[in-house]
């Protein structure tokens, strides 16, 4: 699918009700939402309760958590969603771990501070089946709220989108949103598996997904992005030149897989009764 087609298929998404499961209905499916987070307490109450539920035969919401400081690891309980301790570093590494670990068929991600939309998750997921397709990605750039990102970012998120376009040759229109919905089954496939740890990992899936899953199989859907509740930890200069970096660094096949694909079966996990807030 090329860029014009997916534009449209957006409009056909948002408007027409068989996008959506209606009311009542359960998709035969099962579901998983990562959610990577660190120190996210102010966010991730609201970013949990967006999830709707009901929707699907089952609906496991997770997160991948980095070490953090603050009490996102005792809220996350309190809603009674699982909580994985990842102590190795890394946006990427989060991911990397969750989408091993996580115990359903189809994965969301999302951040954790209530800038994606998830009340779409379950029509995104719908959508996935409906056009049996095995991945999706959501663009945020084309409908950005006001306030969302500021001019910089919105610069920095245009020179890598572009860029990726130029050595990939994909179609993305945004090659570092964290919102995707898939099938976990495409990792069954070595080379679908993202090699970084860091914030690259979000345009290296979509650079995989496309290369071997193909048009028709991986698609861009946009959906509307919204103001950051909470302090980010993103490093805008830092973090867009390791983007930008690693961006020429695939296509040339001199990146680097630095820690091994998966979780490690040392890491705490809520569903083990080993993160130490249970231990308490």
């Amino acid at each position: 699918m090329d860029l014009g087609r997916s534009h449209a298929a957006t409009r056909t998404f948002e408007g027409s009700s068989s996008a959506r499961p209606s009311m009542g209905e359960v998709l035969p499916v099962s579901v998983t939402v990562i959610l990577p987070t660190r120190n996210e307490e102010e966010a991730l109450g609201p970013t949990i309760d967006a999830i709707p539920t009901g929707w699907c035969e089952d609906l496991e919401i997770m997160i991948v958590d980095g070490n953090s400081t603050d009490k996102t690891r005792e809220i996350a309980l309190e809603k009674g969603i699982r909580v994985h301790l990842e102590p190795r570093k890394g946006y990427g590494r989060a991911y990397r771990t969750g989408f091993d670990v996580a115990s359903n068929d189809i994965i969301v991600t999302m951040d954790a501070d209530c800038t994606y939309p998830a009340e779409l998750v379950p029509q995104l997921v719908k959508r996935l089946i409906d056009d049996d397709l095995d991945f999706i990605t959501c663009d945020r750039l084309t409908k950005a709220e006001a306030g969302s990102m500021s001019g910089l970012h919105g610069f920095g998120n245009w020179v890598l989108s572009f860029t990726a376009r130029m050595l990939f040759w994909y179609g993305i229109k945004d090659s570092q949103t964290g919102m995707w919905v898939f099938r976990k089954s495409i990792f069954e496939n070595e080379k679908m598996r993202p090699t970084n740890d860091g914030m690259p990992l979000s345009e290296e899936i979509k650079i995989l997904a496309r290369r071997h899953l193909g048009k028709k199989k991986a698609i861009e859907i946009s959906v509307p992005y919204r103001p950051r509740v909470g302090e980010a930890e993103i490093h805008t200069w830092g973090d867009g030149w390791k983007n930008l970096r690693f961006l020429f660094l695939r296509r040339f096949g001199l990146h680097r897989t630095r820690t091994p694909w998966g979780g490690l079966d040392t890491n705490p996990d809520s569903t083990n009764n080993t993160l130490p807030e249970q231990q308490k």
